[in-house]
């Protein structure tokens, strides 16, 4: 922990070439180092259902009921998974439930551009219970224990 309330994880901030920038931060999950992409607009924390199977073939995805809405779309079937091993740098996450969707879109846009692949997106349920403060200046991410 760096200061005295919050740690202090570095950012990787892209270029999307004329359509803006996202933040991405490295994080480790299942033991295994991913990206997210940081997204202040997205409500829940969502993983790629095929990049998380493939990080982790057991990982026990529920059937979610509930249609997911954003990404150009208000129809995507998604699933959840209790997600108990989240790293953010050096920062684990307490026990949440994640979405689980079809990102693949996310990463063809990515490749195209020549930046990585991300496992999903960081969304509001983790920055907001962390008091996240996005620093695009400094290029990191700073959050709160509880």
């Amino acid at each position: 922990m760096t200061g005295k309330t919050h740690y202090k994880i570095p950012l990787q901030i892209i270029d999307l070439q004329q359509d803006g920038f996202h933040p991405l931060v490295k994080i480790t999950l299942f033991g295994k180092p991913f990206i997210l992409a940081l997204d202040t607009g997205a409500s829940k924390t969502a993983f790629d259902e095929t990049l998380l199977l493939h990080a982790h073939e057991h990982a026990v995805l529920t059937s979610s009921d509930k249609l997911s809405t954003g990404l150009g779309t208000n129809s995507m079937t998604s699933s959840t998974a209790v997600i108990n091993d989240l790293y953010i740098g050096g920062f684990l996450v307490e026990p949440f439930e994640a979405a689980v969707l079809d990102l693949s879109t996310i990463n063809i846009a990515y490749r195209q551009l020549g930046h990585p692949d991300v496992l999903g997106v960081l969304g509001g349920d983790i920055l907001m219970k962390y008091q996240a403060v996005i620093d695009y200046g400094e290029g990191e991410l700073r959050l709160k224990p509880e």
